[in-house]
């Protein structure tokens, strides 16, 4: 692969990731992995152009340490042999949506919780429509797993892969947690 030189001083390298429910779309800085999404070529130009003022970076469809990681890590999560997920992170948001994803990351494998539960593990009980909102931008789906909140009755609600992936999801984790 061609080494790419840069104006700016960071790059995001950017890359296409096969698994069973559809393509995602990976970007990552030397430090971690900053972006998983769902493939939409709507949305994706958008989120590029916030990492890239975020970061100060060019973007670049390019190799990186830590895709090969990813892969290999969602691979064994969709096989059922992994739970959690160890590769390096970089994430871009607030203090309170970072504190919102790392309450996402401690939820045990094939568990859920509702946002209003979520509110209260971050000691605010009166911030469920900002935790929703937090989840709704966390920008690496799977390895911080939002699709395992739900509504407080019990009812799947928004995903950004869309409810299908959702339930397909957990519907993995629940299935594999059998086989443990």
């Amino acid at each position: 692969m061609r080494e790419y030189k840069s104006i700016k001083k960071n790059i995001i390298a950017t890359t296409v990731i096969a698994t069973p429910i559809g393509k995602m779309f990976a970007a990552s800085t030397n430090k971690g992995i900053c972006m998983l999404t769902f493939y939409n070529e709507k949305t994706i130009p958008k989120l590029l152009e916030k990492l890239k003022k975020f970061f100060d970076a060019d973007i670049m469809s390019a190799q990186n340490i830590h895709f090969d990681t990813l892969k290999k890590e969602l691979d064994e999560y969709f096989e059922g042999k992994r739970e959690v997920f160890e590769v390096p992170l970089q994430l871009l948001g607030t203090p309170f949506q970072i504190s919102v994803w790392k309450i996402l990351q401690a939820i045990p494998y094939a568990n859920t919780i509702s946002y209003a539960e979520q509110a209260v593990l971050i000691n605010n009980p009166k911030a469920v429509r900002a935790v929703a909102s937090a989840n709704a931008n966390n920008l690496i789906a799977i390895v911080i797993p939002c699709h395992r909140v739900i509504g407080k009755n019990g009812k799947l609600t928004g995903y950004a892969g869309g409810i299908d992936k959702k339930e397909f999801l957990l519907d993995l984790e629940k299935n594999n947690m059998c086989q443990h």
